[in-house]
């Protein structure tokens, strides 16, 4: 069933995209490389792990592994509308309703049989304890190896150390399940890919922030996180490559939101993976552009690809998602200066101990700095528990406040 629906999309985008190549767009090109990536995870022909979200990709696939993430498995089950029956059935197996609908999907799709059975599985403690349950969860089901990734949250020269020898610990586990040394110069030069998307993505979110933002409704949603498992492969380098000229071609043509774009906004942590009409709404009823996700931020160095460990390590310690609530709002703050938001909207995902534990503390600081936060309580993931008469009547009273309001920047 997967395996078809992927490879029909593969062909479906590469059709429309070679009757008219003009009408190429970032977003349609991020969706083949991601849709190319589900093919290659159920074709059979290459050994597959499924992954926690800090996981490192580039240094998995220099190893010739298939890997990703299992809240992936969620995302995509909700963006095609089929989460529902997944739900479901990890409800009927006693998963409550109130933990978070990424892991409850994944979960009912493993009993499913919807999920390629993988060689082993990689759990990583960030960023959150329900994501190392789901994918220890995951490994009874299959029967299969599970190597646990614990990220320390200070980032300091021990905690790096001490996930730099976790990660060469993983590459022994992989060579023990697949037979295949790790070959220096393959990490290396999927290291140097990894910088290179990299430095694109940094530049193209950069320009994101320009008055008026070149981004363009959802182009941006889901970008920065999805597109690490694609990092060490020239995929990765071809779609930040695609945003990046975009975004530079349509500022200097001023074909960005023009005059259309009145306030402009930071979405905090999950974007809402099934379809709905929020974006567009706040676009074209108030002007409201979202120019920039909490998720789509380059907070590490290059690394480097001769002795790639500690760098490794520092990308995973200084992620967003990982470290303390204090690491994060400071993050939050520096996004939220440099692209010159009005406000912020945090979708408390239900079942999120993270994100909803951390609301007040995200919007005291965001206080701090003239930019109010609107928290909305919705399941990103499971559309049964989505009002949308309510999320927009709540949106409308924010984007009020936000046109009476002072702008804390110099436009």
């Amino acid at each position: 069933m997967m395996k078809a629906y992927f490879s029909d999309l593969v062909k479906g985008i590469e059709a429309k995209i070679e009757q008219a190549p003009s009408e190429a767009t970032p977003r349609k090109i991020f969706a083949l490389e991601v849709a190319r990536l589900g093919e290659r995870l159920y074709s059979g022909t290459t050994p597959v792990a499924w992954c926690g979200v800090t996981a490192p990709f580039d240094l998995l696939g220099a190893m010739g592994i298939t890997s990703c993430f299992v809240e992936f498995v969620g995302g995509m089950l909700a963006a095609t509308g089929m989460e529902g029956a997944f739900l479901e059935e990890a409800e009927q197996l006693g998963f409550g309703r109130d933990t978070c609908g990424y892991h409850r999907a994944v979960i009912g799709a493993a009993e499913k049989g919807l999920m390629p059975v993988p060689d082993f599985l990689v759990a990583t403690s960030s960023p959150c304890t329900g994501g190392v349950a789901t994918v220890e969860n995951l490994a009874r089901h299959f029967e299969k190896e599970l190597f646990v990734l614990n990220v320390p949250q200070p980032d300091n020269p021990a905690g790096v150390a001490y996930l730099a020898d976790q990660l060469r610990d993983l590459a022994a586990f992989v060579t023990a399940h697949t037979a295949t040394p790790l070959a220096p110069d393959r990490l290396a030069q999927s290291i140097q890919l990894s910088n290179q998307a990299c430095d694109l993505l940094d530049e193209a979110f950069q320009l994101a922030g320009h008055i008026p933002s070149p981004a363009q409704g959802n182009e941006m949603s889901n970008l920065g996180i999805v597109l690490a498992l694609l990092f060490g492969t020239p995929a990765a380098v071809t779609v930040a490559t695609a945003y990046r000229d975009a975004f530079r071609q349509r500022i200097a043509a001023s074909a960005g939101n023009g005059g259309h774009e009145r306030l402009r906004l930071m979405w905090i942590q999950n974007r809402i993976q099934f379809k709905q009409p929020i974006t567009e709404w706040l676009a074209d009823a108030h002007g409201a552009v979202i120019v920039c996700d909490e998720l789509n931020n380059i907070t590490w160095d290059a690394i480097d690809p001769q002795d790639p460990w500690a760098g490794m390590a520092e990308r995973a310690i200084r992620l967003c998602i990982n470290g303390t609530a204090d690491h994060r709002t400071r993050l939050l703050q520096d996004m939220a200066r440099r692209q010159k938001v009005h406000g912020a909207v945090n979708p408390c995902h239900w079942g999120c101990r993270q994100g909803t534990g951390a609301r007040g503390l995200i919007a005291d600081s965001m206080k701090q700095i003239g930019v109010p936060v609107l928290n909305l309580e919705v399941d990103c993931v499971d559309s049964r528990n989505f009002s949308e008469g309510q999320v927009k009547t709540r949106l409308e009273a924010f984007m009020e406040v936000l046109a009476a309001k002072p702008s804390p920047w110099q436009l």
